[in-house]
């Protein structure tokens, strides 16, 4: 079992037995360490305490998070750019198929794909002549079920497993909270291809600051569809490139984190990772 496994169950315990409020000791025992080795392998992971970082999980939290992530989410749209030069952020060009280039279906281009691990479980990613052009989160190393998005939206395209690159690609997308407080933010190319309206969507989420959450209507106001909060819902679960374009940080008006389509425990993980890390970022880094 990995780190992000354990997390996974303690946050699974969390949702059905918060009311009894569980100790450290306790949570210890469900990850199946001691109290001493659970607290330094969960501080290590995710740069805070247990205690701190289920803290950034909770219900007050995320309405907070909301409240102040308007402004912020605000002034990141006006900046045209997505949070830069904040810890832990990711710079993503993302770029659209054009019409011409779907109809070719990826004809004469080589994908290479692999697996690779990350704090958030094992990922797959695909990687074209154009840049990142596949990013999912998948359970086991299963190559036909795992390759089959990338050969449906490319299926002209000559696919290669290669895990080399990938590994790498994911090394640095996943950052972890202690190596984000040295490294410049990453930057990466993608190839996405989507409707008009879904690539309006994805690209304001890049503009979502890591640490911070934005509910469906706030996404669509940001893009002029005040009334289209399902519609954005819908293209938000669309999103072919997990992480990199940052769908987990939208959650619902109310302050409930929602589902993911990549399991809600690793959407619940990721916020509350990236909450941690913001809230040891000096203040002179935030936005007004």
């Amino acid at each position: 079992m990995n780190d992000y496994e354990r997390v996974a169950r303690i946050i699974r315990h969390l949702d059905e037995n918060h009311a009894g409020r569980p100790d450290l000791g306790e949570l210890a025992v469900l990850a199946g360490l001691s109290a001493h080795h659970f607290h330094r392998l969960f501080t290590r992971w995710a740069g805070v305490s247990p205690k701190d970082f289920l803290q950034c999980l909770t219900l007050v939290h995320a309405r907070g998070q909301l409240r102040r992530g308007a402004t912020v989410f605000d002034a990141a749209l006006d900046a045209g750019l997505s949070s830069a030069g904040r810890l832990h952020d990711l710079c993503v060009t993302l770029e659209a198929a054009t019409p011409g280039e779907i109809k070719a279906g990826g004809a004469g281009w080589r994908i290479e794909i692999g697996f690779a691990e990350s704090p958030f479980g094992l990922c797959c990613a695909g990687i074209g002549p154009r840049g990142v052009c596949h990013l999912a989160f998948v359970e086991d190393v299963d190559r036909d079920s795992a390759v089959a998005p990338l050969a449906e939206a490319w299926p002209r395209a000559n696919i290669t497993w290669n895990d080399n690159p990938v590994r790498e690609l994911v090394s640095r997308v996943f950052q972890s909270p202690c190596a984000s407080l040295t490294k410049q933010p990453a930057n990466f190319r993608a190839f996405v291809r989507g409707t008009e309206f879904q690539l309006r969507v994805w690209r304001a989420l890049l503009c979502v600051p890591p640490g911070v959450v934005v509910s469906y209507g706030q996404l669509a106001t940001a893009i002029g569809r005040p009334g289209a909060s399902r519609a954005v819902g819908t293209a938000v679960g669309s999103n072919p490139l997990a992480f990199l374009i940052p769908c987990h940080r939208v959650i619902r008006e109310t302050g409930v984190i929602g589902q993911y389509r990549w399991e809600r425990e690793r959407k619940r993980a990721m916020l509350g990772w990236e909450a941690a890390l913001r809230n040891q970022m000096p203040r002179a880094d935030a936005v007004a």
